[in-house]
């Protein structure tokens, strides 16, 4: 039958009852040998059996299967014979130029090509376009096919590797993460997939915070990764290049519950436990770095019962498959996965190559006549492709208008050394169907970053009360000084004080002290919104309290200088001092201080501001830092007013400071107190400028600026009071205030006995140089005045003897009288001559 069916003559014209008889017997033999006269369509494949993906280790007898049946099917092209001629393209995109020139230079005419591998298909598609070629790859994700100007005959069974990128998306949002990082192969697909993922993220608010690529050795860019610390990291490489990667995570230890991995999910499942000499990992270091990565997967395989095209189920066609490879361990066979896609890509060119027949049949045209110029042929094979809908194997096949093929995501996580299915994702919908098994190293999924815990600095509040207490017992002694200096108002002592400035040092002195509560206020005692209104209270008590007591203080130190530094004819004025004029002085500074905190908060508002510290690490195996902040009362130009208040009270402080230095050996009674204001003013002064600077420069260490800036204030206050108020109060206690200021303004000491003279007033203060001058003027007039009195007496005797003579001649006979009544001037000798001058000398000299 066989010789027979080989010399059966065709083409012979006869009778028409030799035709038919010889049509009968061509029907018989036809169903005899169903090969015979079928035309042979040739496919050129490219399946990589090695190289990064060797996918065509199980593609190729997937293909193989779909080709024996679709050549038994007489319901299917039942005049052609497809025919695979395939060569390893081992991945490459070098090699496989080579095999394509073979291809298409090499009898027969190849009516489809079908490559692997997306650096392969991209090389093919593109070149395909100018042989007028249709190009189906079962085997090809990358996001760059899906261009149709640049691969306008490109088809593909595999979905593009950007359909992972919205299930990516969801799961990122599902486990609240919003900082991703990325390692990439460089190569185009994934290069194209990470833009595409970077935009997909950027649009749900997710930042790519790390991006890393490599061409061979992945160490570099893995130890970027740990140094940026990235916790989620997307990884895009073919397997090959994973087992690199996950060696040098090993090394890194960039793995365990505070780390996830996403990779692709058509590596063989086995990827991490095959032995490759290019890394110096054990199999036990790898499956502990891979543990729990998670990897979305096209859904390759139904996971419905159901027969389609081809009548198989999926699990008949895996059983077969797995018959064809001859038992072959399936995590072992590259491309096992994809195999249902090469399967399918075989039925879809079937079924569009059978629904050509037709349209080309009333063109007068037919399959077999196709050649790389005739264009009718490939738009038909277009046309016909571009609407294919079946059930297929791997689900139900349908290209979208780039050519691609729509399918569902699998999300598989793997747990203890084996792939788990969590989910699956239908992008089309946006439907995330969630298993709830999910297993994870730690207590949950990981953060997506070291985790930072704010935490404020607040002032400590054993301090914060110390500090207040001490400020409040300074307001009762304020508030004491000020009573006694109004209830002892009328007294001569206290009159010549100046006691209403005085009440102004006590007001100012409490408003400061006052100022120390607001100044411990931070955010553990009031909420943040009234944060500007405490700093407001801090600035305007302390500022005023300084310039009410200090300009009182400054004032009197001011008058006493101006009245006694004037010339000698003018200093008569110093007896008549108007007290309004010292009221107007503490106003002038009064006012401009609050002019200039007006204009200060109308220009530049206080307002709060934090500062960051450097993080800190807590104790514990805790994936948390601290990031200590601190409140702070600030403005914009903050420093430019710092320096503008500093630098006029400065000159103020140092003006004081040289006021008090100039008027200590001046004594008045209109202010008997003004060496007492001195020596508060220097103890104000030195605290001031001390203070200032050092605040500034602790700033940043609450307790510590806190405590410099609130003792000085109490110290200062605590001593003006006591100077100013308490020798008044205690007359006692004088003598050794005024030691005190003796050893401050004149560096001696004056004896006790002179101390106790001055206070009972039994003598003058011989180191006084205005007392010793007036009193000098004051003998020199008494001289004159004795010398005037002397010389008259002079005279005045002089005229009694003249007189005496005189009547000695004419009453002789008065010389008895004159024995009884001694003569006067015979007894001059018996009188002290200059008695008045003596006795006047040493009145004047006690």
């Amino acid at each position: 039958m066989a010789v027979f069916c080989q010399g059966l003559p065709s083409g012979r014209r006869s009778t028409l009852g030799q035709t038919m008889i010889l049509a009968s017997l061509t029907l018989l033999l036809f169903w005899s040998c169903p090969a015979l006269g079928k035309k042979k369509l040739y496919i050129g494949a490219l399946f990589p059996m090695s190289g990064g993906w060797p996918g065509g280790q199980a593609c190729l007898p997937s293909a193989q299967m779909a080709l024996d049946l679709v050549n038994k099917r007489t319901d299917i092209l039942p005049d052609y014979e497809l025919e695979l001629i395939h060569y390893d393209s081992m991945c490459d995109p070098g090699e496989a130029t080579k095999l394509l020139y073979d291809l298409l230079y090499t009898e027969p005419i190849k009516i489809v090509l079908m490559p692997g591998c997306s650096s392969v298909s991209t090389l093919v598609a593109e070149a395909a376009r100018m042989w007028n070629l249709i190009v189906l790859s079962y085997g090809s994700s990358s996001p760059a096919l899906s261009n149709r100007q640049r691969f306008p005959t490109f088809f593909r069974t595999h979905p593009s590797a950007t359909l992972h990128n919205p299930t990516r998306v969801q799961l990122f949002q599902k486990w609240k993460w919003t900082k991703i990082a990325t390692i990439q192969q460089t190569t185009e697909v994934f290069t194209s997939t990470l833009d595409d993922l970077e935009a997909r993220t950027k649009e749900a608010g997710i930042e790519i915070s790390v991006r890393q690529s490599f061409l061979t050795d992945p160490a570099p860019a893995v130890k970027n990764l740990k140094r940026q610390d990235a916790r989620i990291i997307v990884g895009l490489f073919y397997e090959t290049e994973a087992r690199k990667v996950f060696c040098e995570v090993y090394k890194e230890k960039l793995y365990g519950k505070k780390y996830v991995w996403f990779l692709i999910g058509w590596y063989a499942d086995n990827w991490f436990k095959i032995k490759d000499p290019s890394i110096n990992c054990t199999v036990e270091q790898m499956a502990e770095a891979v543990e729990g990565h998670v990897t979305t997967e096209i859904v390759m395989l139904n996971p419905e019962t159901v027969r389609g095209a081809s009548n198989l189920t999926s699990q008949e066609f895996l059983n077969q498959l797995m018959s064809k490879l001859g038992g072959k361990n399936p995590e072992e066979t590259g491309g096992f996965q994809e195999a249902p896609l090469a399967y399918d890509a075989v039925w879809a060119l079937a079924l569009a190559l059978n629904k050509t027949v037709g349209p080309l049949n009333a063109k007068g045209r037919r399959l077999e006549d196709f050649n790389y110029n005739n264009r009718d042929i490939t738009a038909e094979i277009y046309r016909a492709l571009n609407t294919s809908s079946f059930e297929g194997v791997s689900g139900h096949v349908v290209f979208d208008a780039q050519g691609s093929r729509m399918a569902w995501t699998l999300i598989e996580q793997l747990q203890g050394g084996s792939y788990k299915k969590i989910g699956y994702y239908d992008s089309t919908k946006g439907n995330l169907s969630w298993y709830g098994n999910d297993k994870w190293i730690g207590s949950g999924p990981p953060a997506d970053q070291t985790v930072v815990i704010e935490e404020f600095r607040y002032l400590s509040q054993k301090l914060f009360v110390s500090v207040s207490v001490f400020a409040g017992l300074g307001i009762l002694l304020g508030i004491v000084c000020l009573t006694f200096n109004i209830y002892n108002r009328n007294v001569r002592y206290i009159q010549n004080s100046q006691p209403y400035l005085n009440n102004m040092t006590a007001l100012g002195c409490m408003m400061s002290l006052a100022a120390v509560f607001p100044l411990g206020l931070d955010g553990h005692h009031i909420h943040r919104k009234q944060f500007p209104v405490v700093c407001q209270f801090r600035l305007w008590l302390l500022g005023l309290g300084f310039s009410v007591a200090y300009g009182s203080m400054f004032t009197k130190i001011w008058w006493v200088h101006t009245v006694f530094t004037k010339k000698d004819e003018k200093k008569d004025k110093r007896k008549h001092l108007e007290p309004w004029k010292l009221y107007a002085t503490v106003g002038v500074l009064l006012v401009i201080d609050v002019l200039s905190l007006i204009i200060w908060q109308i220009v530049d508002p206080l307002h709060i501001t934090v500062e960051k510290f450097v993080r800190e690490a807590p104790k514990g195996d805790l994936d948390v830092l601290i990031q200590p902040l601190l409140e702070h009362c600030s403005s914009q130009k903050m420093n430019t007013w710092l320096g503008v208040v500093y630098g006029y009270k400065g000159l103020l402080l140092l003006l004081g400071i040289f006021l008090a230095y100039e008027t200590k050996s001046i004594s008045t009674e209109k202010i008997n107190d003004h060496r007492a204001v001195g020596m508060a003013i220097y103890n104000v002064s030195v605290l001031c400028m001390i203070t200032a600077p050092v605040t500034m420069i602790l700033s940043s260490q609450q307790d510590a600026s806190f405590a410099f800036a609130s003792l000085a204030i109490v110290f200062s206050v605590y001593i003006t009071l006591v100077v100013l108020f308490v020798p008044k109060n205690n007359p006692a206690c004088l003598p050794v205030f005024r030691q005190m200021r003796r050893l401050i303004t004149r560096g001696e000491w004056q004896s006790d006995t002179q101390e106790t003279m001055k206070t009972q007033g039994s003598s003058t203060n011989n180191n006084d140089e205005e007392k010793s001058r007036q009193l000098e003027r004051e003998n020199q007039e008494l001289q004159k005045i004795i010398q005037e009195k002397e010389e008259r007496v002079s005279e005045l005797r002089n005229q009694l003897v003249e007189r005496q003579a005189l009547r000695s001649r004419r009453r002789p006979s008065a010389a008895n009288q004159n024995n009884r009544y001694p003569n006067p001037a015979s007894d001059n000798h018996s009188l002290p001559p200059n008695n008045c001058h003596t006795s006047r000398l040493q009145l004047l000299y006690k």
